[in-house]
């Protein structure tokens, strides 16, 4: 319910973030003005005692965060990717957030199993293991199968999860109301439609059967990429709760000390992480939208091995071809196209100056193209793009709310493996190419083609459509009367009146 109830709850995370002392080092990570800070910290500290204790024996913002409960561990496991932005200390120690919470019981686990898949656990696996990772919807359990003898991986929800998240969201959504309502400003932001996505998307995550669905169509997409691969989904051993895949065996890729000691090039990882999410997100508009540390490995061949399918992004067309555009020209530093884009597309009011917002986007541009590579961010630039489309009223984009998110994700992948990395010259020979492929002559024929055949398949309907459209252009505009019976209905009442009236009148009369 998303009722006033959830102000409590809200509360409850100011309190537990003073409580556990993580208020004062998110917002010194944030490099919170002074002000904000001392605003935070009065406000919550009288409601310390509201606050969740977590386990004191985890470092203060992993304590707060997994207090309070999966979705503020979803947000923990995107600032743990992002050490320019916290702070290498406070990025380490939320990267356990990522895949090594604490677990529930073995019991719990094969319980869960066998109900979901109808069968005893010992009658499908053998040498069934204590958890091996335990992130804030799942855990995953090794184990082989009784068939074949295959060493599989076993992903199971955690008990009550559908209900921790639902209270959690439904406070999201009363906190992003009351911004509607308090702050009239923030509607062009559509808080509500922002968590409204969110929601979409855990409830997705929830349902391990679309989980199995993304994962099979993700490596039809990507089955051609060299250097990356994905573990087949076992279908009959998979379910609402349940899911089972080929076990995938490789080096964590945070572990930057295990990767250097099996030999893996560093940089060339770097690399490949930052290209193939452009190239899974421009070539075929379906990318893994959770592309953290903790569901990536290394191979002993060097290959990328890719798992947890929960979280997956979806671009049309369309939205793809403006995206790159927009990378594109701020690479090339052509801010007039860049500007023109976001009004093409209608990201911008018409009615704003196309000139003045192309200038705005070269104050965004310029001083990012003038650090060192180290400095250069796609998250900065993200974050400098908002600031100006927000004076010029463009609204949140929903559709793209989760590429920009996985984008700064896999960017703070790319920099904990690489920290020299230069972001747009990894970047530029993908949307080069899709630049090529999708928008040069060719495209332009392959899209006149595509009208041709839709076309084609309406060919019979169309000159029907068209006389129709013709005869309706035509016609005369028709204005539907006022009613009139509200009047007609009193008329007729008096009349009545009248004749009755009349009648008894005659018959004094007579």
């Amino acid at each position: 319910m998303r009722g006033p109830h959830n102000i409590l709850r809200l509360i409850r995370t100011g309190a537990t973030l003073e409580r556990t002392g993580a208020m004062g080092l998110i917002m010194e990570a944030f490099e919170a003005p002074p002000l904000v800070r001392a605003t935070m910290r009065t406000l919550a500290w009288p409601f310390q005692w509201l606050g969740y204790p977590g386990d004191a024996t985890m470092p203060p913002a992993v304590r707060a965060l997994t207090a309070l409960g999966p979705a503020y561990i979803k947000f923990g496991q995107i600032l743990s990717t992002r050490p320019d932005l916290v702070g290498e200390e406070l990025a380490a120690q939320l990267r356990v957030l990522q895949d090594k919470l604490p677990p529930f019981s073995l019991d719990t686990a094969k319980a869960s199993i066998a109900a979901e898949l109808g069968r005893p656990v010992d009658e499908m696996f053998d040498d069934f293991s204590p958890p091996v990772a335990a992130a804030s919807i799942a855990q995953v359990h090794k184990a082989r199968l009784r068939e074949d003898g295959e060493t599989v991986a076993i992903k199971v929800l955690r008990p009550g999860i559908e209900r921790a998240f639902r209270r959690d969201i439904d406070a999201f959504y009363f906190a992003a109301r009351m911004v509607e309502v308090l702050a009239p400003g923030a509607r062009r932001l559509r808080p509500t439609d922002v968590i409204a996505h969110f929601d979409g998307v855990v409830t997705a995550e929830l349902d391990l059967r679309l989980e199995a669905a993304s994962a099979s169509e993700f490596a039809a997409n990507t089955g051609a990429d060299e250097g990356f691969r994905l573990p087949d989904v076992r279908w009959h051993l998979s379910s609402r709760r349940v899911m089972t895949m080929e076990w995938a065996d490789g080096v964590p890729l945070g572990d930057n000390a295990a990767l250097d000691a099996a030999g893996h090039d560093r940089v060339a990882l770097a690399a490949r992480v930052l290209q193939l999410f452009l190239s899974h997100a421009l070539r075929d508009g379906y990318f893994h939208a959770d592309m953290h540390q903790g569901n990536l490995k290394v191979a002993a061949n060097g290959d990328i091995l890719a798992y947890d399918f929960g979280i997956m992004g979806h671009i049309d067309e369309y939205t793809r071809r403006v995206y790159a555009e927009i990378l594109y020209g701020f690479i090339k530093r052509d801010y007039r196209r860049v500007a023109e884009v976001h009004f093409e597309a209608g990201y911008v009011p018409r009615d704003q100056d196309v000139d003045a917002f192309a200038r705005a986007l070269r104050a965004v541009g310029e001083p990012i193209f003038g650090m060192d590579a180290s400095r250069i961010s796609m998250g900065s630039l993200l974050s400098y793009l908002f600031e100006v489309t927000e004076r010029f009223g463009m609204e949140t984009r929903t559709e793209l709310i989760l590429l920009q998110r996985t984008m700064v994700v896999v960017e703070g992948v790319a920099r904990s493996l690489d920290p020299q990395i230069n972001i747009w010259q990894v970047a530029r020979p993908v949307v080069e190419d899709y630049i090529r492929g999708e928008m040069g002559p060719r495209a332009a024929l392959r899209d006149l083609g595509r009208t041709a055949m839709v076309l084609s398949r309406y060919g019979p309907r169309l000159p029907g459509l068209v006389e129709a459209a013709l005869i309706r252009q035509a016609a005369p505009e028709t204005t539907t009367p006022p009613r009139r019976w509200p009047g007609r209905l009193l008329w007729g009442a008096a009349g009545i009146a009248l004749g009755a009236g009349a009648a008894l009148l005659g018959m004094a009369l007579f």
